[in-house]
């Protein structure tokens, strides 16, 4: 990328799934990659992978909640380089079950996660992009984000969220060169469901059977994410089902929630994933 000369990125969540797989993508491109995780292990086995994909990786644990660990990654990234060019908000947890059966405890770790890890992501670096004059915040968000499923509550509000943070950062850094991608994939294959809370074993079940379903995977959702930041996109939507539900909600948003309402309420989804 002409626009990132220095080819500098920094992803956090990056010790597994999606986060491991944007890593890896960027090292194909000759990147330096700054891996973060608070999984440090996890962090430092994507920095093997990272070296022998032809980037060049470092790996710095990072709990995302904790604001002084977030700055601390984006002073990592000046010591180590100077500075950075992108930053991946990738960080993510999912939290499934109907509404008030989920513990209040479950609402504030996702919150956390989900929502104030990549606030304190753009609070961190969106300060160094405008000291350097250029730069690119990249927030991993889901179609769950509009989509709006039932008994996914917590994970559709934390990243709807993120999909309004991204919508008011566009305009906001516009004009100092500064571009910002929201990413919203549907299921593919990915861990996710390792660190998942339910309510019960139904809600799970639904989970697991969209992601062993799913066509989709975490290369392929990490190539068009680089694709759409060299385009400097504002929403990253690659698969055919997100492209299809994102146009009938916002087209038709009453045919909508009705369809949803029906699917749902008749057990039409459940049948169809061959949850019991």
């Amino acid at each position: 990328m002409k626009k990132f000369p220095k080819k500098r990125v920094v992803i956090t969540g990056a010790g597994s799934g999606l986060g491991r797989a944007l890593a890896i993508e960027f090292a194909k491109k000759e990147w330096k990659v700054l891996v973060s995780d608070v999984n440090l292990d996890g962090a430092k086995e994507t920095v093997k992978l990272v070296n022998e994909s032809g980037g060049e990786g470092f790996a710095v644990q990072c709990d995302v909640t904790k604001w002084e660990q977030v700055q601390k990654l984006a002073d990592a990234a000046v010591s180590k380089w100077g500075g950075t060019d992108i930053i991946v908000n990738n960080a993510g947890v999912l939290n499934v079950g109907v509404m008030e059966k989920v513990k209040l405890e479950d609402w504030r770790w996702i919150i956390d996660i989900n929502l104030m890890g990549v606030i304190h992501g753009c609070k961190a670096f969106i300060p160094l992009f405008k000291k350097q004059g250029s730069g690119h915040v990249v927030n991993i968000s889901s179609a769950a984000g509009f989509c709006a499923m039932a008994e996914m509550g917590p994970y559709n509000v934390t990243k709807a969220a993120v999909i309004s943070l991204s919508e008011t950062l566009r305009p906001e850094l516009k004009y100092q060169n500064i571009g910002v991608t929201v990413v919203c994939p549907t299921f593919f294959k990915t861990n996710l469901l390792d660190q998942t809370r339910s309510t019960d074993k139904k809600s799970y079940d639904r989970m697991d059977a969209f992601f062993n379903k799913s066509m989709g995977s975490a290369e392929g959702v990490s190539r068009h994410i680089i694709k759409c930041v060299k385009k400097n996109k504002t929403y990253a939507i690659k698969q055919p089902d997100a492209k299809l539900w994102w146009s009938i909600k916002r087209h038709f948003p009453n045919f909508y929630i009705k369809l949803q309402s029906f699917v749902f309420g008749r057990g039409i989804l459940d049948k169809a994933m061959g949850v019991k």
